[in-house]
């Protein structure tokens, strides 16, 4: 009950307090943790008290054998009975409780909370980021700098927090403890903060500069290994294992570089903190023992003296590793910036309205769009499709046709001119509307590393089981579904397909994809090469259910197989972005243009984008 109590105390799926992440340092980390601020002051209260605790202890030992030195055995305990029995209640009651308490904050609930409460967010605000930006990134780096940057960010704060209260409280109390026996006693400890605070001021913006560099070069690594991973059917294909290796070898090089250089700096700190901590406890002993020669402090003085620098010492020692490791880890943060503090491109409107498709238009007006570097893809285009309409869109590589199929589904915005379904302009409504109105089938099929229902509910999350196999028989999936299985021993709709669908063919990725449209069973329907991957045969057999499934829907298809797309209603035909020809068919056969002549190479079975 107690664990989960502190196990609950922060909420890891709260709304984020702002729409992004700031993109400085200091602003980030304030972002986050003022959601939990509570948890920290309460740990900061905590830590307070078992520093002081800590150093009780220690004036506890002092004046033991000051008593001892004062009293006889016979008469100890009845003399000094009650400040042992306090000593006794410190030691055994009270420093077990705080630390307790201590452990309890930052083990249950700072600890797991903090870190998954970042991820969440962080993920959340990455998943709204256009296509653009994970196509301009390793999809690994993404994932790297999401999964680090939370527990960066937390161990870096709790380590500072920890490490604040160490150094203040063992600083300023020791120096009220020697002041008591000796004033003088101060001043080789005043000396050593001095010169300790100095070597962390030189040091530590070095190494957080390096930490950046450092954390930069594991990014890429990361980002490099899972790239190959990623594409191992390609690596294999190719046969260039030792092509790969050079490439990672390269950027294990180049990580390993970086963390040294990063790691001569801390080998400097070192040996600059170990003199002068042989300075501080050579001095400070030195010191005593001869103010005691002197008579001028007790026994009991010495024994604090040395065992709060010998402390003292140790702890700096503590402190230099525990600043490494919060520069380590505000570096990683620093660099996750990079990533996860990018604005958002493309953004819903603040008064964006659901979008109601209740007939079907679509129309393309004036609609200008690029990539960058100054190329015009899609060049001032203008394109009416009615309601209902099967449109077929045709034309070489490089012509405009996915693209303007992104724009329609605003993966892109426009640079100029507007798109609109019945009379509703794209970038007014909601994105999540938008793309609910739409369902597509795909050439290069994506699935999840998630079992076959899963896949298929991505169509839509509340169909019942009934609904699902009618969509998996109408896609012609029901004869391979049932006899698939996984290394882990699952069957049929519960089998998990590996990364990106992997472990079927094309053809089988493809009849998912359709059974997933189906599913969905948008008003607006979007084929991309539909059909690709099937052979005629099955081609043939879910042709029946593909015409059942464009009923009364506005279809928009691209294929490069013309006799896939010759029966729609109209045919467009792109050539560098823009329209050069539209009809029928017949038409277009009739007019002799680029259609007629694309017809006949492929009717004469030279098949291929001229």
């Amino acid at each position: 009950m107690l664990f989960r109590r502190f196990e609950r105390y922060i909420n890891i799926f709260q709304d984020a307090p702002g729409e992004a992440p700031p993109d400085s340092v200091g602003a980030f980390y304030s972002y986050f943790l003022r959601q939990v601020w509570r948890s920290f002051a309460a740990l900061l209260a905590v830590g307070l008290i078992v520093s002081l605790i800590e150093v009780a202890l220690y004036r506890y030992l002092s004046q033991l054998i000051d008593m001892v030195n004062a009293s006889t055995p016979a008469i100890f305990f009845q003399e000094n009975w009650g400040t042992l029995l306090w000593m006794a209640a410190v030691a055994m009651i009270l420093r077990p409780l705080f630390i307790g308490l201590h452990d309890l904050l930052i083990h249950q609930s700072i600890g797991p909370s903090l870190g998954s409460l970042i991820l969440w967010q962080n993920h959340s605000y990455v998943l709204r980021q256009s296509l653009k930006f994970f196509q301009n990134d390793f999809s690994g780096r993404i994932a790297q700098r999401i999964m680090q940057t939370g527990n960066a960010l937390r161990d870096s704060a709790v380590q500072t927090v920890d490490a604040m209260w160490h150094v203040s409280i063992y600083a300023i109390t020791s120096l009220v403890l020697f002041a008591e026996a000796d004033w003088r006693l101060m001043l080789p400890l005043i000396a050593w903060i001095f010169a300790y605070a100095s070597t962390l001021r030189y040091f530590v913006p070095r190494i957080k500069a390096r930490s950046v560099i450092s954390s930069e070069a594991r990014s890429k690594l990361m980002g490099c290994i899972v790239d190959g991973y990623t594409n191992i059917t390609t690596l294999k294909l190719f046969a260039h294992t030792d092509l790969e290796q050079r490439y990672a070898q390269e950027a294990i090089g180049e990580q390993t570089q970086k963390t040294q250089q990063a790691s001569r700096m801390l080998t400097s700190m070192d040996v600059t903190l170990s003199t002068l901590n042989g300075l501080l406890i050579g001095s400070t002993c030195g010191l005593a023992l001869w103010l005691w020669s002197e008579s001028l402090i007790t026994v009991g003085a010495i024994a604090l003296v040395t065992g709060l620098v010998i402390r003292i010492v140790n702890m700096s020692g503590w402190i230099m590793w525990v600043v490494n490791g919060i520069f380590d880890n505000i570096g990683t943060v620093q660099d996750g910036l990079t990533t996860i503090a990018q604005p958002l491109s493309v953004t819903d409107e603040p008064d964006a309205k659901p979008l109601r498709v209740t007939q079907g238009a679509i129309r393309f007006k004036n609609v200008h769009f690029d990539y960058g570097g100054g190329r015009r893809v899609i060049n001032n285009l203008n394109l009416d499709i009615q309601p209902g309409e099967k449109i077929g869109l045709i034309g070489p590589s490089g012509a405009g046709k996915s693209t303007l199929v992104n724009l329609l589904l605003r993966l892109y915005d426009l640079e100029g001119g507007s798109i609109s379904i019945d009379g509703q302009n794209i970038t007014k409504v909601t994105q999540t509307s938008l793309r609910a109105q739409i369902g597509m089938i795909t050439q290069d099929t994506s699935l999840l590393h998630r079992s076959i229902r899963d896949n298929l509910l991505y169509g839509r999350p509340d169909a019942t089981e009934e609904e699902l196999w009618t969509a998996i028989r109408r896609a012609r999936a029901d004869d391979f579904i049932p006899l698939l299985s996984d290394n882990e021993g699952r069957t049929g709709l519960d089998a998990h397909l590996g990364e990106r669908g992997v472990k079927l063919s094309g053809g089988q990725r493809q009849r998912i994809a359709i059974a997933r449209v189906l599913l969905k069973d948008a008003p607006i329907l979007i084929m991309d090469e539909a059909t690709s991957a099937l052979d005629s045969e099955v081609e043939a057999a879910i042709q029946e259910s593909l015409d059942t499934l464009m009923e009364g829907k506005t279809v928009i298809a691209i294929a490069h197989r013309l006799s896939t797309i010759a029966r729609l209603d109209r045919l467009v035909v792109l050539q560098q972005g823009k329209i050069i020809e539209m009809g029928n068919h017949q038409q277009l056969l009739a007019h002799n243009g680029l259609y007629a002549r694309l017809w006949r190479h492929q009717t004469g079975n030279f098949v291929g984008d001229h």
